[in-house]
């Protein structure tokens, strides 16, 4: 070990990531792959008092007496999300960011995103990144690893609720797990997000004969194999999109990354499977912000049921489990699975390590220095 007090970091620039490989979906699916057995086994720590928070959130008054701060709008928030991760990644990460859906007037992402890489040990800095890729390409390489655990082997009709860029990614994650895919139904509430929606898959998936727009949720839902719910509501449960019983498929696979208010009996009943990508996360939000009582994430609905006494706790099952076999996953071609995205840094850190690993192999990005010596020691 070097007795050096010199500390340097890379900073490395979208252009940087995207030359080390942060659009690899292929390879984004088999590290998020990697980082579910890794939180099946504990090799992690996340914030909070049980070591499982989401993160820390800051969003802003409806109105202010100071003219400099910001007040409350549509999903206008500060989060700061951090994480140790083991295995071969054993590497502290923070995804720090703010967001502001008033960003697209100034052609601008709604969130802003950059990834912070420390020693585990020292707690020096090795990388700052942008994020925006590492954050947006893991999204979607997560609900494909559900796809290849949980969903049926004969996909061809997937139903997408919410055009935007999230599902655009997912849709790419997807055909790399099922290619046989034909059919695309895309629900939107916007023509402009919707028309550049089916551009966008005509341009890039060939493989596609169909490209259908439907005016409902049941629409989508309906006779579809897969479906990804993945839209921005801020007007309350009576915005969420919709999954009624009667509209979903035998042996559909149904991931949200987002709000959704389904259908509360076929849970209760056994009917349709529950999987999150960490259920202790959702129990977490409960005790940092109270009880939800009202639909928010599934994982979140599942929480309030399992402490109701409606839902048996062991039927609940964290990917991570399925992926290291530990719950057997699909046990017949009728199981319909939901599963549950809240987000976890972990994955961030797990894909930004990737990242940040290969652009130091090829030599990218800048070489920035926070001291020789410190000034204080």
């Amino acid at each position: 070990m070097s007795n050096s007090t010199e500390v340097d970091f890379r900073f490395l620039s979208e252009p940087d990531i995207i030359k080390a490989g942060a659009t690899d979906m292929a390879r984004c699916i088999d590290v998020m792959e990697d980082q579910f057995k890794l939180l099946s086994l504990g090799d992690y720590r996340m914030s909070g008092k049980n070591k499982n928070s989401h993160g820390a959130f800051m969003d802003f008054p409806e109105s202010s007496p100071f003219p400099n701060m910001p007040v409350a709008g549509p999903d206008r928030r500060f989060m700061a999300m951090c994480s140790y991760l083991g295995g071969s990644y054993n590497m502290c990460g923070l995804k720090w960011y703010g967001s502001n859906v008033n960003n697209r007037e100034k052609g601008l992402p709604r969130s802003i995103l950059t990834l912070m890489l420390n020693d585990p040990d020292t707690g020096a800095p090795l990388a700052l990144m942008s994020a925006n890729l590492i954050s947006s390409y893991r999204t979607a390489a997560v609900p494909a690893v559900g796809v290849r655990y949980l969903a049926r082997k004969d996909v061809h009709t997937v139903g997408i609720i919410g055009p935007g860029v999230m599902n655009k990614t997912t849709l790419r994650s997807f055909l790399m797990e099922r290619p046989d895919i034909e059919t695309v139904k895309v629900k939107g509430r916007g023509h402009r997000s919707l028309e550049s929606y089916v551009d966008y898959v005509h341009q890039n998936f060939p493989s596609i004969k169909n490209v259908v727009i439907v005016d409902t949720e049941e629409e989508a839902i309906r006779d579809s194999d897969l479906v990804s719910v993945a839209t921005n509501e801020n007007g309350g449960i009576e915005t969420y999109p919709r999954v009624k019983r009667e509209w979903v498929k035998p042996g559909a696979f149904i991931c949200a990354p987002s709000d959704l208010y389904a259908d509360r009996e076929p849970f209760i009943e056994g009917e349709w499977k529950c999987v999150t990508d960490l259920y202790p996360m959702y129990e977490d939000w409960r005790d940092e912000i109270g009880r939800f009582d009202v639909c928010g994430t599934l994982g979140n609905e599942w929480v309030d049921m399992v402490d109701y006494g409606m839902l048996p706790r062991e039927r609940v099952v964290d990917l991570g489990d399925i992926v290291r076999g530990v719950d057997p996953g699909r046990t017949s071609e009728d199981d319909i699975y939901f599963f549950s995205i809240g987000g976890i840094n972990t994955e961030d850190v797990s894909w930004g390590t990737t990242i940040y690993r290969k652009a130091v192999e090829m030599g990218l990005g800048q070489e920035l220095k926070l001291w020789d010596a410190p000034a204080l020691a």
